[in-house]
């Protein structure tokens, strides 16, 4: 699941002293499920203290879940009748809308719209969130692929400022691919980075707007123009044209020393520096360039939102833990620590700081996420998109293997339907 890698950097019950209040009056528990590495044990501990002591009638029982099997797990607690499941549920933003269906969330569009400025938050996270613009999936944290470079290898080819634009992207890239290095490693299949130009040109992956369902729309003049620029950039390095960024792991190759940029997310850059501590210090980062120098370019947001189920018990203590969890003095907590993108827009000077949270926070305006069908993990799942990818990058006709490509998106999207 690209949500869990792109963020990936016992369970743990955070429970109350007792299930009373000063008074002697009980306390009511909400259960938030939430998923491993999202938030450090530190973080959690903070907020705990913090909202029993604001909510004093409420008591929060944390409870760490796994990615692995999570999906079936959190259909599970969302068909049940008992009403016994978690009250708040940490979903990835792209699960949400195979969760809407069935009416199985709590519509949150009134809170988001009228006391938790839901208009501010990130589109990336927003957009999937919601059906027929009511908003269930809330904002909760992002993170999104910049450029990773090399800072000494720019010196010595003579690059004085990273690229704002495509154009200035492939005249540095050209620099840089020489003397043995390369200018970029961008593996053949890497359809998330992709997305990102495919997006800039005004394309989609997929559309429903003619209201007859999802169609593939790899063919559209936009979206080939994407796949044209991916093709010029993928051809200044030596990337293998028929395998994903995993294969091999980027950061191994990266960390060889002979790749002046990767676009990656910056927490990649980590494992670049233990595989090879000769480059720290060495490491940079700037937001993937756009078209213009206007605004840097559309890129895949991954991240999490925060939903209700329908059958809780607690929906106003829910509201409150989802409330105060996505609140400005949390988020923003939450992104320091662990080194993400606010959930807000307005959020991001708070941490600009950190050359490669500010680099990501900046590219996470211009955030997207995945088309919002509940079908679309299928898509994924088989993957037309890549071996398109990869018969284009290998000479065969844009526009043909576009077309059958889209046909197969289509195909399963309507068969799944």
């Amino acid at each position: 699941m690209e949500r869990r890698r792109l963020l990936a950097l016992s369970s743990l019950g955070l429970v109350g002293a007792c299930g009373l209040e000063p008074g002697g009056r009980s306390r009511r528990t909400v259960t938030a499920w939430l998923m491993k590495d999202s938030a450090s044990q530190g973080f959690l501990r903070r907020f705990t203290r913090a909202f029993e002591r604001d909510h004093p009638d409420l008591r929060l029982d944390v409870r760490i879940q796994q990615w692995t099997g999570i999906g079936q797990k959190v259909q599970a607690a969302l068909n049940a009748d008992s009403g016994d499941g978690p009250d708040v549920i940490e979903v990835g933003n792209t699960q949400v809308p195979q969760y809407v269906e069935g009416d199985r969330l709590l519509d949150l569009t009134l809170e988001s719209s009228l006391r938790w400025g839901g208009e501010g938050w990130l589109p990336g996270l927003r957009e999937p969130g919601q059906l027929l613009s009511h908003q269930y999936g809330i904002p909760w944290y992002a993170a999104n692929r910049v450029v990773v470079y090399r800072k000494d290898l720019f010196a010595q080819a003579g690059v004085k400022a990273v690229p704002r634009t495509r154009e200035q992207w492939l005249d540095t890239s050209e620099k840089l691919n020489s003397r043995g290095n390369q200018g970029i490693y961008l593996a053949g299949q890497d359809w998330y980075t992709l997305a990102g130009f495919i997006w800039d040109e005004g394309g989609e992956l997929a559309d429903d707007g003619d209201g007859e369902g999802w169609r593939g729309t790899l063919d559209t003049p936009a979206a080939l123009r994407g796949m044209d620029f991916y093709r010029q950039l993928q051809a200044l390095g030596d990337g293998p044209a028929d395998a994903d960024e995993e294969h091999p792991p980027q950061a191994g190759v990266f960390a060889k020393g002979k790749v002046a940029q990767m676009v990656a997310v910056p927490g990649l850059a980590r494992t670049v520096v233990q595989q090879n501590p000769s480059l720290k210090g060495q490491l940079g980062f700037f937001p993937v360039p756009g078209p213009t120098a206007a605004r840097p370019g559309a890129v895949f947001t991954g991240g999490s939102d925060l939903v209700i189920p329908n059958n809780t018990r607690e929906r106003d203590g829910a509201v409150a833990v989802v409330g105060a969890l996505t609140g400005a003095r949390w988020d923003t907590d939450l992104a320091r620590t662990m080194n993400y993108v606010p959930n807000k827009k307005t959020l991001a000077g708070d941490v600009a700081g950190e050359e490669g949270l500010a680099a990501m926070a900046a590219g996470a305006a211009q955030g997207r996420a995945t088309p919002s069908t509940p079908q679309w993990g299928a898509v994924e799942a088989d993957n037309p998109i890549k071996a398109y990818m990869t018969k284009v990058l290998t000479g065969a006709d844009p526009a043909t293997e576009a077309r059958q490509a889209s046909r197969r998106i289509t195909d399963i999207l309507n068969r799944l339907g």
